[in-house]
């Protein structure tokens, strides 16, 4: 039981998200989100199904019966994860259209702006 609660932080913590935005996803309460991870009770099986889907991981993974977490589509990236590269990718096409590639101060401009964002990326 223990064991399962472990798992299901990591996987929320693994994408950023705290217990009060995995309650919106989930349906329930932000007190159920804390009594899962530190042990205290069981997620229904409609809840572990829910866990599931989101994070792309199976069941058997989430019961602690396997390491390996591969889901149905096991390539695909947790939706939290996928908003955010899709929004840096958008947000990197347009500072490559906003400068001219000719001007070698636009080019410094531009470098330092790809590195804010990196920053921000790994906050």
């Amino acid at each position: 039981m223990e064991q399962i609660g472990k798992r299901l932080r990591a996987l929320r913590e693994g994408v950023r998200l705290t217990q009060v935005n995995m309650a919106e996803i989930l349906g329930v309460q932000q007190s159920r989100i804390n009594r899962y991870e530190t042990g205290q009770s069981t997620p229904a099986p409609e809840i572990f199904i829910k866990y599931a889907d989101y994070f792309d991981v199976s069941m058997d993974y989430l019961y602690c019966r396997t390491d390996d977490p591969r889901g149905k589509l096991y390539d695909y990236q947790p939706q939290a994860l996928k908003e955010k590269t899709e929004q840096n990718r958008e947000m990197r096409e347009f500072i490559e259209m906003c400068f001219d590639p000719q001007a070698p101060v636009n080019k410094r401009l531009k470098e330092a702006l790809f590195r804010i964002m990196e920053e921000a990326e790994e906050e």
